[in-house]
């Protein structure tokens, strides 16, 4: 498709714009509306209910009302699975209204959403699907006097915090395993990306999802995020945002009934490059995606990249060059890799720390936002000569900028590495088995990537260590344990 079609699209979308309540969208109780608009153009695209407190009050009612009925938790997981591939075979179906519907709401790239964004959040949702039947239950071993059963039960009402830079494929993240092991969901989606996951939950409802097993309440953190945070009859929060965020989270558990809290929060992700490593072009290319992927609001964006000295100016030199592959520009043209910052606010945050790195470090090329649509639009920036104690090191900027740093020694490389508050991601290349392991095992990050920048796949349970997060992962089977109570049962035989 071109962009004149993606445009058409977009012109011509219908989607609904009030919470997800009880089955049916619904205003919030106040009468009060909140505007989204495309931060590529400025223009609005629509007013969405801006829920309060009376609103979450209500919808957890129903969430916990239909857990402890029993619907959805106790029908068979293989009947769950069926009903969440459906959802999933829906999305499918949709993917071009709802990577158009993404893309205005948040600046990111056409391209991205109909390559990456949706075919990983059906991925993730068929993946959690097909899982629903396949998970046992355990028996310990207490010898041939006793039975004793290790079983997992859904743990109850699930809150989702989501954040606005993957708001699809993060909800998938969440919701599919909390939907999978037989809880009600609540979702709040956040407040400048809300209307993907309003179409998603009208999709869940088409494929079968009992009225109130899914609830997408709509509206600000401080109002809504804090009140599912301090209610009381919510068993789990996950949260995927900011750290400053997730310390609030924690106190409204501590304020309320000790929920379980479950954060994915920052990172300040190194990009290391061993002094084994002859030919740089592979690694520049990942470089590349680790630093402007999604325009740099990525948690994992590796905005450190730290290699040898001697290779320092070739790589930099590498990664101007690779430039013309990054281009910047209308998110509906599928020729552009790179959007628009998400919101202005996000925006004069992102200059204010590149205005500060250019006090700090050499500037090698961007740095001053582009005059395209709203204004919004900040090239790939590049910073090197700059102390490690420098801000744009320190500090998470959640943008396309990275800074270039070189060292001595591998030693020296993984010590600075692992010199950060956060320990969501690293890259590492090198060309020595030997080593890949070796270092892998010392950077202090809950994913490393060998020779690639990723995250893992559906399979591997992702999350960090340090300010970067605690309490569960998202993907894999480990997903369904934060959703999950672990129960055992002891049985004395009369044997």
């Amino acid at each position: 498709m071109n962009t004149e079609q993606y445009t058409k699209i977009s012109k011509e979308l219908k989607f609904p714009t009030g919470a997800f309540i009880g089955g049916k969208f619904v205003n919030a109780i106040s009468g009060k509306t909140a505007a989204t608009t495309n931060p590529a153009t400025g223009e609005l695209i629509a007013n969405y209910a801006s829920c309060g407190v009376e609103d979450v009050d209500k919808a957890v009612k129903i969430a916990r009302d239909l857990f402890e009925k029993g619907t959805w938790r106790t029908m068979h997981p293989t009947e769950r699975k069926k009903i969440l591939l459906k959802f999933a075979k829906l999305v499918e179906e949709n993917t071009v209204e709802l990577a158009v519907l993404e893309s205005i709401d948040s600046g990111k790239p056409i391209y991205e959403c109909m390559n990456t964004d949706l075919p990983e959040t059906v991925h993730c949702m068929e993946w959690h699907a097909e899982y629903a039947d396949k998970r046992y239950d355990e028996m310990s071993p207490s010898g041939l006097g006793a039975l004793g059963l290790i079983n997992y039960e859904a743990i109850g009402v699930v809150a989702c915090v989501m954040p606005w830079n993957f708001p699809l494929m993060t909800a998938a993240w969440k919701i599919a395993p909390a939907l999978a092991e037989g809880n009600s969901v609540i979702v709040k989606p956040a407040g400048i990306t809300t209307l993907s996951m309003l179409k998603l939950a009208e999709l869940g409802a088409c494929a079968g999802l009992p009225e109130g097993v899914l609830q997408v309440i709509t509206g600000s953190g401080s109002v809504v995020g804090k009140a599912l945070g301090i209610h009381s009859d919510i068993d789990i929060i996950s949260f995927t945002g900011s750290t400053d965020i997730g310390r609030d989270f924690l106190r409204y558990s501590a304020d309320s009934n000790l929920k379980k809290i479950v954060l994915e929060l920052g990172g300040k992700s190194p990009f290391v490059v061993l002094n084994d490593v002859d030919d740089l072009s592979d690694a520049v290319e990942n470089a590349m995606s680790a630093s402007f992927w999604n325009m740099g609001q990525n948690c994992t964006a590796n905005s450190r990249i730290i290699l040898p000295n001697n290779r320092k100016d070739e790589f930099i030199q590498m990664m101007v060059k690779s430039l013309d592959n990054w281009k910047i520009g209308n998110p509906l043209d599928p020729q552009f890799k790179l959007g628009s910052m998400v919101s202005e606010d996000h925006f004069n945050t992102v200059m204010k720390y590149i205005e500060q790195g250019k006090k700090e470090a050499k500037l090698v090329t961007g740095g001053e936002p582009l005059k395209v649509g709203s204004g919004l639009f900040i090239p790939p920036t590049i910073f090197t000569d700059m102390k490690n104690d420098a801000t744009i090191i320190r500090e998470e900027i959640f943008g396309p900028v990275t800074a270039v740093m070189g060292v001595d020694s591998d030693e020296e490389a993984i010590a600075i590495a692992n010199d950060t508050q956060y320990g969501l991601h690293a890259s590492l290349f090198t060309n020595d088995l030997n080593k890949a392991i070796h270092y892998s095992r010392l950077i202090k990050a809950g994913t490393v990537a060998v020779n690639v920048f990723c995250e893992g796949d559906i399979t591997t349970p992702f999350g960090g260590y340090k300010l970067s997060g605690f309490g569960g992962r998202d993907n894999a089977k480990h997903a369904h344990e934060q959703y999950t109570e672990i129960k055992s049962t002891y049985i004395k035989l009369n044997i």
